[in-house]
């Protein structure tokens, strides 16, 4: 069974809280999300390896610890994790980027795939792969079994927000897959929303409603 992980770090539920306040204007919760998401990326790598190297210090030489940051790639589920991926790439510039578009069939849930874009040589990396809502769980398990076609080494799911309906899918799916997430909500909707959650992530980064 996949471990999950609540990301339960004060600042990060403050600032979750004011991106589920509805009167939050659209400006305000993308800079909140890439906020989070620079302090979920803090945690998601905690224990990524470290390598030395030798450098110069202003009064002397010594060997200094690096974490490989082109050893890791970071994937978007478009279109809403871009907003996760922003705020991923100002704490680890040097990752590698990969795109994965899905959308839902309205009437029967299931994902269908419509873009898929990796860079080269990814084979053998770890993979951060970034969606902010964990709902239904059949687009994001969708996407970890494309992806898992190109044979990571490693494979971390992040999410602002998870369902347990969206975990459960998960952990069946894909129990080798680690799920890190800032909190875990009541339930679905008929529609298939999180309660509480926070509306539509997508809509509400790129004020499409």
């Amino acid at each position: 069974m996949s471990e999950v992980t609540i990301i339960d770090h004060p600042l990060v539920q403050h600032k979750l809280s004011l991106m589920r306040k509805k009167e939050t204007s659209c400006n305000q919760f993308r800079d909140l999300l890439k906020e989070v998401s620079t302090l979920l990326a803090y945690e998601v790598t905690r224990d990524f390896p470290l390598h030395y190297e030798e450098i110069e210090t202003p009064l002397q030489g010594m060997k200094a610890p690096f974490i490989k940051g082109k050893d890791i790639v970071l994937i978007s589920i478009l279109r809403a994790g871009n907003g996760i991926l922003d705020g991923m790439l100002q704490l680890i510039p040097s990752a590698r980027v990969g795109h994965i578009g899905l959308y839902r069939d309205p009437e029967t849930l299931a994902a269908i795939e419509y873009y898929f874009k990796m860079p080269p040589e990814v084979k053998g990396k770890d993979f951060i792969v970034v969606d902010p809502m964990l709902a239904t769980g059949h687009s994001s398990s969708a996407a970890l079994h494309r992806l898992k076609k190109v044979q990571p080494k490693s494979v971390k799911f992040v999410c602002l927000l998870a369902a347990p309906e969206g975990i459960r899918e998960l952990q069946e799916r894909h129990p080798d897959v680690s799920i890190y997430t800032a909190a875990i909500d009541e339930k679905l909707n008929e529609h298939s929303y999180i309660l509480p959650g926070l509306g539509d992530a997508g809509d509400r980064i790129y004020r499409t409603k």
